[in-house]
């Protein structure tokens, strides 16, 4: 079943709510969670999900499957949210994350039902993503391989390894989206290590590049489903983000990075939710 059968009545922006809503429920728990990262992800992952990767949430080990990597790792909970949306385990299982014995650990491992590989040593993920697209074209499969990685990774060499290997192998069913929010731990990216202009960078490296709103899931679902873009040349789109998106009091603050939410927070963060995506 394709991403784009699995969604009748629902729209992109709709379900992007919902996995934000289970995003902030998931932060009001007692061991808190990666808020902002899962936050600024939340509209490529809806996009992905469920317009645009060819996956069967009854069938998750199909052999020709799309595959989906996580490289920033600790954007987990959006990930759990829309994993558990899209049918792959149950919604309820997302109240015990991070609690003893759960599965939904703080960084996603493969017991969870969906995840192809643990990730979150930030800077391995495109490389994993170059092997599952080497590994297609020897099985002479039409699966795509998609990668989502954090601005701040890409900080990291061997994510410019995995770029140049990519272009070199001609992996043009290999699709890397930035999540391009601004920041990280300890503070805004182009004050630690500036890496704009990203999309001259990245062609310099022999990639087809785009460039969106990535808080615009259906525009995101209309680029990443038309990729490969050209011919022998891996893809990457470029998403500008807010980091807490959707959170007044906390987008676009550092402080969203990791947060454990008080009752009073999360009553607030929900009413912001909803009038942002029009439901209050």
């Amino acid at each position: 079943m394709t991403a784009t059968q699995a969604v009748e009545r629902d729209t992109l922006p709709m379900v992007a709510h919902r996995i934000r809503a289970h995003v902030v429920d998931m932060c009001a728990g007692p061991e808190g969670g990666h808020l902002g990262g899962a936050l600024s992800c939340t509209d490529v992952l809806a996009a992905l999900y469920f317009s645009v990767l060819d996956v069967d949430p009854a069938r998750p080990d199909d052999p020709n499957r799309d595959r989906f990597l996580l490289s920033k790792g600790h954007a987990a909970l959006g990930l759990y949210a829309t994993l558990a949306e899209r049918g792959y385990f149950d919604v309820g299982e997302l109240s015990g994350y991070g609690r003893p014995g759960s599965r939904l650990m703080g960084h996603p491992v493969r017991a969870v039902p969906g995840v192809e590989l643990p990730t979150g040593s930030l800077g391995h993920g495109l490389a994993l993503g170059c092997g599952f697209a080497l590994a297609a074209r020897y099985a002479g499969g039409a699966a795509r391989t998609f990668v989502l990685l954090g601005d701040g990774e890409l900080q990291e060499g061997s994510v410019w390894e995995a770029a140049i290997v990519a272009a070199s192998q001609r992996l043009d069913r290999l699709v890397a989206v930035v999540d391009c929010n601004g920041l990280q731990l300890t503070g805004a990216t182009g004050g630690i290590a500036p890496m704009e202009p990203l999309a001259v960078r990245w062609r310099s490296f022999g990639w087809a590049v785009r460039e969106t709103d990535g808080h615009d899931p259906d525009r995101l679902a209309q680029l990443l489903d038309a990729a490969p873009w050209e011919p022998g040349r891996p893809s990457v789109l470029i998403a500008r983000t807010i980091k807490g998106h959707g959170l007044p009091f906390l987008a676009g603050s550092g402080a969203s990075h990791y947060v454990t939410l008080s009752p009073r927070n999360h009553a607030r963060a929900m009413r912001a939710l909803e009038a942002m995506d029009g439901l209050g």
